[in-house]
């Protein structure tokens, strides 16, 4: 394996990271249910003071054929041209308190290299506990709270938090291989996955972002404001909820996974919302299928004025 370090350029001036800080990991890519790690990682650098700390080389992580960057064509020249990004960040949260966090793209190349260099990261800073987050879809109804699977070596988050604990193979993010790694090294580490209503994976889904931030801010006693998220969290919910209750075929699914989720969460014989199927489970297509001119046409930033 070639170098770690060859992956990043340290920006930060000597001295500026104190030792000891907390991470914080959001890396968009593979899965990012209801746009939730995306929507989290906007929403802090847009609401908090951050300076960049290190950067890392997209021309040697990413596949650009995948994820292309962005050109403005300006009438008949190229004005701006924005690559991805995966950046380490200095931020301080509401009430002073300093985090790292490492946001930006999952990168596609070198993944056990990529794992070396954030673990030379961590201990470069001395990092203290590592907290990361990422969404996946599930066949839950969107009137019930979004629930987390935790992972890592941190018990007592897992024992209070996590409320679906499945043993199972499922295809893997770039931080799963982080945390691996780091748990081997017996480095504090949590890992949060957020079940979205698989009806709602392929919207921006506020309150998926919401739970992300309320999620980290549990694992680290940083202090992050909501207000925005929680407003357009309730507009959101409050559209869905208008269209459900004008279609009758819509509001059965959605009483049906209601249902089962209730069930599943009093611990009365359901044995997972996602891998207990009978049959009367509505498909993500059936839901999406009844959603998909109302979302298309009520996305934030259409009427209201909001983006999400």
């Amino acid at each position: 394996m070639d170098n770690p370090s060859g992956l990043y350029d340290v920006v930060a001036e000597p001295g500026l990271v104190p030792d000891g800080l907390q991470l914080v990991a959001a890396l968009s890519g593979f899965t990012d249910a209801g746009g939730a790690v995306a929507q989290f990682g906007e929403y802090l650098l847009d609401t908090l003071e951050s300076t960049v700390v290190a950067e890392f080389d997209p021309d040697i992580l990413l596949d650009y054929r995948a994820r292309r960057p962005i050109i403005t064509f300006d009438q008949d020249h190229i004005s701006d041209y924005q690559p991805q990004a995966l950046r380490l960040h200095l931020m301080t949260d509401e009430i002073g308190q300093r985090f790292l966090f490492l946001n930006g793209f999952e990168p596609d190349f070198q993944w056990e290299r990529f794992s070396a260099a954030v673990i030379e990261l961590v201990q470069l800073f001395a990092v203290s506990t590592t907290t990361w987050v990422h969404a996946i879809p599930m066949p839950v109804p969107h009137t019930r709270p979004v629930r987390v699977t935790v992972s890592g070596n941190r018990s007592e988050l897992i024992d209070a938090l996590s409320v679906w604990k499945p043993t199972t193979q499922a295809p893997a993010n770039a931080l799963h291989l982080v945390e691996y790694r780091l748990q081997e090294l017996g480095h504090p580490i949590a890992g949060f996955v957020l079940l979205v209503p698989h009806y709602l994976a392929d919207t921006e889904y506020p309150t998926a972002a919401l739970v992300a931030v309320e999620s980290v801010s549990a694992a680290t006693s940083l202090i992050f404001p909501t207000d925005r998220l929680r407003e357009e969290g309730r507009v959101f919910l409050g559209k869905i909820d208008e269209q459900v209750q004008s279609n009758t075929e819509l509001a059965r699914l959605v009483t049906t996974l209601e249902e089962r989720h209730d069930a599943y969460m009093e611990g009365n014989g359901v044995r997972s919302p996602l891998t207990d199927v009978d049959g009367e489970l509505p498909s993500a297509d059936e839901i999406a299928d009844e959603l998909e001119r109302f979302l298309a046409g009520n996305r934030f930033g259409d009427d209201d004025g909001r983006s999400a």
